[in-house]
């Protein structure tokens, strides 16, 4: 049995055929069984199984891109629980970027953050407010709301206004560290909620408790946008971004600068690293991702007050970085996929079994011990197993691979090339 399973992986092309008669008897299961979460996400498991394979990273991105914008929703489209799938996709594809922008403060640059949600809240009501008529109650010009055409111009506002916050709370924060920056952090997040909570007078900015509703939904070509599948490519969209721009950053000058600052922040000053800037700049560009995705948030639901941004949100995109690995990228994103998938799907889908088992069978549940109900505890006792047995998360970081030999040579190449230079100077 051992012999075969070692003949598979080092079998490029017996990974791919087994790879893809998995995604055809899953997509299969998806179209005769339309209904069943269980067939819905073992065909999404397959986003995990091609990130094992033995295969180069362009083909993975693509078969990954196909995948998840083709053939899941259109095996999807044929179940009447279309709209919910992508309602869960739609989500998750909004806390994965959420998810990588935290990561980029806590995993790369290693400064707690306990109120990350506060860039979103702010991203979010960005858009809220010229989106609806509340602008009209304190701008004393313009025509509001605004058309959903500007949806697409609010995503990078909404990115450029969540840096702004980003800095502003980067720079009270920059003497302090650990448990004090967490507490810190926690305030921020608070203090956000409750002047968002409460600034409707004296001048109506927010419309304090009651909310903003009425949020026009984006459009495109004049084609206007209000469907969970159609959400689902927007955040799809974003979160490819997001993904490139955090891969891109990972192994930049600054990335080294925000690992070097997390592993020993004397050491990093030491070299010439400047604290000031490398910091700020962890929390302006993940405070930005998490502003974008406000933005969406906000046009998806058509509503948003402050009850949705507390500090619970923000504890839950901290579970999913410590759950996923601190630092990973698609452990990240694993993390982030799993915890929601957790809360939308399955404990839901357990409660609603539950309850069918007490109706049919007489069986007595107490209400309070309903799956959906114990989140917190699930979650809780998740991250104490993990702390404990997995302390890396799902899919712990991996430095980038160098090849020694390659560096050996390029170093020489360069010596001798400094060498021929003074040589022929000198001769001169």
């Amino acid at each position: 049995m051992s012999a075969f399973f070692e003949k598979i992986a080092q079998s490029k092309k017996n990974q791919i055929i087994l790879f893809l008669t998995y995604v055809i008897v899953t997509g299969a299961g998806l179209f005769l069984l339309p209904d069943s979460t269980i067939a819905f996400l073992l065909l999404l498991f397959s986003i995990l199984i091609l990130y094992y394979l033995n295969l180069n990273l362009r083909a993975k991105w693509v078969t990954g891109i196909v995948i998840l914008a083709v053939v899941v929703p259109f095996i999807a489209s044929f179940s009447d629980s279309y709209q919910t799938y992508m309602e869960v996709g739609t989500l998750v594809g909004i806390y994965c970027a959420m998810a990588l922008g935290l990561n980029i403060v806590v995993g790369f640059a290693g400064l707690l953050d306990l109120g990350f949600i506060a860039f979103f809240a702010v991203g979010a009501y960005t858009y809220a407010i010229f989106a609806s008529d509340q602008a009209s109650k304190f701008m004393p010009f313009g025509h509001y709301p605004l058309s959903g055409g500007t949806f697409w111009i609010f995503i990078f506002i909404a990115a450029i206004v969540a840096a702004i916050f980003g800095i502003l709370l980067g720079v009270p924060v920059l003497r302090v560290r650990g448990d004090y920056l967490a507490i810190v952090t926690l305030g921020f997040g608070e203090i956000i909620r409750i002047l968002l909570n409460n600034m409707d007078h004296p001048i109506n900015i927010t419309n304090g408790s009651m909310g903003i509703a009425s949020i026009t939904p984006p459009s495109f070509f004049g084609i206007s946008i209000g469907s969970s599948n159609q959400f689902y490519y927007i955040a799809f969209a974003i979160f490819l971004l997001v993904i490139y721009v955090v891969r891109k950053l990972e192994y930049s000058k600054l990335g080294r600068a925000w690992k070097a600052v997390r592993d020993n922040e004397i050491a990093a000053q030491s070299m010439g690293i400047p604290l000031v800037k490398t910091k700020l700049a962890a929390f302006a560009i993940g405070a930005s991702f998490s502003g974008m995705m406000g933005v969406v948030f906000a046009a998806k639901q058509m509503f948003v007050d402050a009850t949705s941004f507390t500090y619970l949100e923000s504890t839950m995109v901290l579970v999913m970085v410590i759950l996923g690995g601190m630092g990973s990228v698609p452990g990240v994103i694993l993390g982030a996929a799993v915890v929601i998938i957790l809360r939308t799907q399955v404990l839901t889908n357990i409660s609603n079994w539950l309850s069918a088992m007490s109706s049919n069978y007489g069986i007595s549940i107490p209400p309070a011990l309903s799956p959906e109900k114990m989140q917190l505890l699930i979650f809780g006792i998740l991250l104490i197993v993990f702390a404990l047995y997995r302390t890396q998360g799902l899919i712990p970081h991996k430095n980038r691979k160098v090849d020694v030999a390659k560096l050996k040579k390029e170093s020489e190449q360069a010596a001798l090339t400094r060498k021929k230079t003074a040589s022929g100077g000198a001769d001169s």
